[in-house]
């Protein structure tokens, strides 16, 4: 399949991101969706900080209430999925043994 169809739908600037990713790093088809998701959720992200730049994080409700804006839960969640989906794809890091450390197991100190 070609970039520019896997890329519509998203920001100029995380398109650009995907094609160089894609350019640099040999991605299997389940990465590439990995990748694809990633890219979108930081668009996600990226308009719902516009949001809250521009209209404030929080509003009044109509009993005067000041209640947080949907967008910050928009922007909190996009973060996370973008960060948990990008540290799974292991871009930034050399081939490890184990993509994740071992857990400890064993006695403690008596």
């Amino acid at each position: 399949m070609k970039v520019k169809k896997l890329t519509d739908g998203l920001s100029a600037e995380s398109a650009a991101w995907v094609k160089s990713v894609l350019q640099n790093w040999v991605l299997e088809k389940h990465h590439i969706r990995l990748l694809l998701l990633a890219a979108s959720h930081w668009d996600a992200a990226a308009a719902a900080r516009q949001v809250i730049q521009r209209d404030g994080a929080v509003y009044l409700d109509r009993f005067g209430c000041p209640k947080p804006r949907p967008e910050v839960a928009i922007f909190r969640d996009s973060s996370v999925v973008f960060s948990r989906l990008l540290r799974e794809l292991a871009l930034d890091v050399e081939q490890l043994e184990s993509p994740r450390p071992t857990a400890f197991i064993g006695k403690g100190k008596k």
